[in-house]
């Protein structure tokens, strides 16, 4: 059966799963910079989002399938497929969106997504009525929600390991697999025999849509898909003045040539002893004292307190600005890591890695431009540098 598919509309049906994940993930990222009120909204969107892109790919390849003339949808069970994949869709990303997310909990939501997918598969299949019954193989059965568990669980540890750009459109290509992979597999083993006399009639008792009216509805959610899709390539006020913000150092060399007007009535801002980080019950404050090291990701920041990683509002050189010099250092357009504590350097290609002590250490790349300014601080002297192993250990 799946050799007579329309391709068009295959392809069709796999690029529309993969706009409804970018779309849908990209609104979750932004989730836990949002106040309470906005967060409800964006996972709402988000969940809506994947859910359209689920259904739609659904009927877009039911509609590339060769299913009997005589076929129609019975509206009841149709709705009640996308309101299962909503409400499962929401439910794993408020999972791997809210708090730090686990292994386990991002297993236990792959698994519910993946359910979730297939639910919706299977009830939207069973939502056919006609002069027919649907028989399925149950090995295919497993295998499609093999590949559903299995992809959605690639596609949120992407999505979790970075929010933004590369990382997020791989996230939406594994949810697109996820989706259509599970479909189509699906469809391979099913199979539709004739069925009783008087089937068709009982069938057709409940409310029905034509292909060409569930046609021109797919339609319209292509459309809603692609919109959002656009839509998310447009970059916010608050992203393009990010981008466009002067060179740190250039700030730096301005800051200091004007530091003798705090004099004048105009005192420097006073850097801060706390930096808020989104907690699973709100927003929570870490004391500058406990953070290793500050990594740029989007507009945003994850700050590591030894432990893990945890999201915070503040930008890259927003954060650069508010913590003490004598103890932070920029050391590479992505990362800012606290000097005293650091354990060991070594070299690294053109540049240099350093390692964070903590319960958890973790390693920072140091860019070539900056390692002269960090040995400095280490009180490395030029001949000292890293030539046995190419590491340098430093207490904290």
């Amino acid at each position: 059966m799946f050799e007579e598919h329309d391709p068009y509309l295959v392809a069709l049906s796999v690029l529309v799963a993969i706009l409804g994940g970018y779309t849908g993930f990209a609104l979750a990222a932004r989730i836990g910079n949002s106040v309470y009120t906005g967060r409800r909204l964006l996972l709402s969107g988000a969940a809506g989002f994947l859910a359209v892109g689920i259904w739609t790919m659904h009927f877009i390849g039911m509609m590339a399938a060769p299913l009997p003339q005589d076929a129609a949808y019975l509206v009841l069970p149709t709705l009640v497929s996308f309101l299962i994949c909503a409400l499962v869709v929401g439910i794993s990303l408020y999972f791997v969106s809210i708090g730090g997310p686990s292994r386990m909990r991002v297993l236990w939501a792959a698994l519910l997504l993946g359910f979730g997918i297939a639910s919706m598969h299977y009830v939207g299949i069973h939502g056919l009525a006609g002069p027919f019954t649907i028989r399925h193989d149950y090995p295919m059965v497993a295998l499609s929600l093999l590949i559903a568990i299995g992809a959605a669980y690639g596609g949120l540890r992407i999505y979790i390991a970075r929010h933004g750009g590369l990382r997020l459109a791989l996230s939406a290509v594994a949810f697109g697999i996820a989706v259509s992979g599970m479909h189509y597999t699906a469809m391979y083993g099913m199979h539709f025999e004739p069925g009783p006399a008087g089937g068709h009639a009982m069938a057709m008792d409940g409310l029905v849509a034509s292909q060409q009216v569930l046609s021109l509805v797919v339609a319209l959610l292509c459309f809603l898909v692609a919109g959002g899709f656009l839509l998310l390539l447009v970059p916010e006020a608050h992203l393009k003045a990010e981008t466009e913000r002067p060179d740190p150092s250039v700030s730096a060399i301005r800051a200091n040539r004007a530091a003798p007007l705090a004099g004048l009535g105009q005192p420097a801002r006073p850097l801060v002893t706390k930096v808020p980080v989104d907690g699973a019950d709100g927003i929570r404050f870490i004391e500058t004292a406990d953070i290793r090291s500050v990594r740029a990701d989007a507009h945003y920041t994850l700050v590591h307190d030894g432990q893990r990683e945890r999201m915070c509002a503040w930008s890259i050189s927003e954060m650069e600005s508010q913590l003490c010099p004598q103890t932070f250092l920029r050391v590479h357009r992505s990362h800012i890591v606290a000097v005293p504590h650091i354990v060991l350097m070594r070299k690294e290609g053109d540049g240099a890695v350093v390692e964070l002590g903590g319960a958890v250490p973790h390693l920072v790349p140091v860019s070539r431009t900056k390692i002269s300014e960090l040995k400095a601080r280490l009180g490395l002297s030029r001949r000292d540098g890293p030539h046995r192993n190419d590491a340098i250990g430093q207490s904290a």
